[in-house]
Formats: structure tokens, C-alpha cells, sequence
């Protein structure tokens, strides 16, 4: 959710990342408009019982919220983090941290393995909660994991897949995020809670429903509008689509020499998505210049003061934020555009 990945709509500069919006997500506004109902409609539901479709879950196990960090707090809520050891990476955004701040756990700080943006999970405490991110659509591989409650972040990788199932249903709970810059938006804010534990969901869906209650349990207002819904449910119609594209695009960059993450060797099992295209290279300011004189933004993708705890504590993820560039990816990048981003840097 980096304000960095703000959003350019300058037609003379080749923006770092836009969402893909059309007319179809425009008709869906004004039918919500002109229904009259904004709130508690049936938009939502819908949006719900589609994601789960597109999951394989079956229906009544996703709860629509308003962001991805609200999603986070709230599996965190729903497994008793207070006071409890919560593991995440220092290579991250900070929704993390703040999700387990706002739950009242203990932060435990890992780092990423060497080279890759995905945290190194071996000898965390057993019987603890983990956060595990699939960082910038490339899926963690978690199915050896025992004896451990894990939160899956699919923030950055919806549609992505581990041995053909998709992130989000190996662990206790999995989030996603509709933010402006994700993979698909629900105008601007939003996300998702999901679990195979249909009591879970509908734990998180008791809590989401705030208002006029005959009790007195603590809750909170993260709703989704129905405006909101209604974007989603298009934009899911047309996720193959920009999946599709963004893999179109990450291929070109490949197939034209640069070095990017991925997946490691020996990693079949593994499906990403391209959420980001990022790039090894030992001169991230002179890539990022040399696309700015041909008007394209790239950006660091996770910079070292960025990162969740002591460098000397997390060796490869100040390594990696000081050797990564990331370049425009998303679906309605042209091939004229990629060519203009390719001669620059190759």
C-alpha cells in the first residue's frame, strides 16, 4: 500500500503501476447508486460467494471488510492473538506490524531468505501464530508447516497457487487486499478474509456487523459498501484476464535478458502471479534514472528504511531492498510501452 505506488495518470508518463478500470465497473456504481441501497445490501454477498468461487471455498467461508489490514487484525482477533508471539517478516509493509499492535501480540521479526523476498520460517517457535506474506504474487511454500496457527497474506497474490491450490486456504486464515495499486480494486480501499473453518468466518463476519446487537461483545465498523462490492465483482469477472496480461509482460521482460524473482529452482509446484516485475540489479538509482529520462516511473519496491526491525538483525532483506528495481507490469500496459521500458535498461 505504498504511498510511493501512487497512482499516475499523466499521459506523457508511463506510471509505476494504474488500476484497470472500465465501463463495466462504472454501470456497477451507478446500478448501486440508483438501487438506493449503499450499505447491507446484497452486492455484497455476492461479491463473498464469488470470491469463494474463484477460491474452490466453498460458499459462506469469505467475509468482505474495508482493507486488507482490517482483514489482518481481525484473523489475528479470531486466533487470540493478545499477548501472544506473532512471527512476520522485517521485509514487509508495515500493515503488519500495526495488525499485530492493534490485536495486543508479541512481535517477532524474521528475515527473508537470501535472494528472494519470502520469509525463512524454519526454527519459529511451534504452537506460536506466523504471518506468512506470498511477497509480490510469488507463493511461499507452507504445506510442510505443522503445529503452528498461520495467517497466509495473499495481499500481493491473488490467484496465485500452491500445488494447485490457491494461497490463502493452506493455513488457518488467509487476507487479501483491493487497494488501488493490488491485482484487483474495489475502488480505491478493501479486502477479504477467508478460511476453510466456516465457525472462523463467521466469527469475523459477527464482528464486521457492529451496530444494534443484544449484547455486549466488542466489535468494530469494517464494512464494505455496496459501491465497493459492486467494483469487486467486476473486477474478479476480469482477473483471469489481467493475470493473463501481467504474465504476458513479465515474460517479455525475461525473454529480453533481466533478472528477475520468481519462483526458485526445482519450484514447479509453486503458481505465481505477477503482481510486480522486479529486478535484480547492484545500481537501483541508475535504472530508476535511466527510465525517468524516457518518462517511466519504476520504484524500489520495499527500500531499507522501510524495513520492520534492526538491519543487522535481517542481513537479506537489507540486501534486497538495496538491489531490487520494480517496472510497470500491470494489464493495460501496451508492448509499444514495454518497448520504451526495455530500451532503457537493456
Amino acid at each position: 500500500m505504498s504511498k510511493k505506488d501512487t497512482i499516475n495518470n499523466s499521459f506523457k508518463m508511463i506510471p509505476h503501476n494504474k488500476p484497470t478500470i472500465g465501463v463495466e465497473e462504472e454501470e456497477a456504481v451507478i446500478r448501486v447508486l440508483r438501487s438506493r441501497c449503499l450499505v447491507e445490501g446484497n452486492e455484497i454477498e455476492e461479491f463473498e460467494n464469488e470470491f469463494c468461487d474463484f477460491l474452490g471455498l466453498p460458499r459462506g467461508r469469505a467475509v468482505a471488510v474495508s482493507s486488507g489490514t482490517a482483514a489482518l487484525f481481525l484473523s489475528l482477533q479470531i486466533l487470540e492473538g493478545k499477548n501472544k508471539t506473532i512471527s512476520f517478516p522485517g521485509y514487509v509493509c508495515s500493515a503488519l506490524r500495526n495488525a499485530v499492535n492493534m490485536v495486543g501480540g508479541k512481535e517477532e521479526i524474521l528475515d527473508v531468505i537470501k535472494e528472494t523476498p519470502n520469509m525463512e520460517y524454519e526454527g519459529i517457535k511451534k504452537k506460536s501464530i506466523t504471518i506468512i506474506p506470498h511477497m509480490y504474487g510469488i507463493p511461499t511454500d507452507i504445506t510442510k508447516i505443522k503445529d503452528m496457527k498461520i495467517v497466509e497474506d495473499c495481499a500481493q497474490a491473488l490467484g496465485a497457487k500452491i500445488n494447485g491450490n490457491s494461497v490463502g486456504l493452506h493455513g488457518n486464515a488467509g487476507i487479501f487486499s483491493f487497494y488501488a495499486t493490488k491485482i484487483i480494486t474495489t475502488g480505491g480501499h478493501g479486502g477479504m478474509y477467508v478460511s476453510k473453518d466456516k465457525k472462523s468466518a463467521d466469527m469475523v463476519r459477527d464482528y464486521r456487523k457492529f451496530d444494534y446487537r443484544h449484547d455486549q461483545k466488542k466489535r468494530f465498523n469494517f464494512q464494505m459498501t455496496e459501491i465497493q462490492a459492486a467494483i469487486g465483482r467486476e473486477q474478479l469477472k476480469k482477473l483471469p484476464k489481467f493475470l493473463e496480461r501481467r504474465e504476458e509482460i513479465f515474460q517479455k521482460y525475461k525473454k529480453a535478458g533481466l533478472e528477475l524473482l520468481d519462483v526458485g529452482i526445482n519450484q514447479n509446484h509453486l503458481s505465481p502471479v505477477r503482481y510486480r516485475a522486479v529486478m535484480k540489479t547492484s545500481e537501483p538509482e541508475k535504472i530508476i534514472k535511466s527510465l525517468e529520462s524516457v518518462n517511466v516511473k519504476a520504484i524500489v519496491p520495499t527500500e531499507d528504511w522501510e524495513l520492520l526491525g534492526k538491519h543487522e538483525l535481517l542481513p537479506n532483506s537489507v540486501e534486497l531492498s538495496r538491489k531490487t528495481v520494480s517496472l510497470p507490469v500491470y494489464p493495460t500496459l501496451t508492448d509499444k510501452e514495454i518497448d520504451i521500458i526495455l530500451s532503457a535498461i537493456t
